[in-house]
């Protein structure tokens, strides 16, 4: 039987499924954020992509491409942008 190929991309269609999808994220980032950014580039992979996902959180495309690699900690304006772009916000809950 062939093993059909997963994209987080192809399930993110609303702004609750994208919610939950980062929140998941966050639950299993362990302290490390770059994990989140690549949450976040699956996202931009479902709206267009990263220079639509830029254009509306009026931000530099190529930052935030880097920004979305992984390889770097995201500031925290940046990571609010680009939910805010993405129909969502950030929220601290009491653990």
């Amino acid at each position: 039987m062939p093993v059909k190929v997963h994209k987080a991309s192809d399930y993110l269609k609303t702004p609750e499924d994208i919610a939950a999808y980062l929140n998941a994220a966050i639950e299993e980032f362990d302290g490390d954020p770059r994990l989140l950014m690549k949450a976040f580039r699956n996202v931009a992979a479902a709206q267009g992509g990263v220079s639509e996902l830029a254009r509306r959180a009026e931000v530099n495309r190529v930052g935030l491409s880097r920004s979305l690699s992984g390889n770097r900690d995201p500031r925290l304006g940046t990571v609010a942008k680009i939910a805010s772009a993405c129909g969502v916000s950030l929220q601290f809950v009491a653990s």
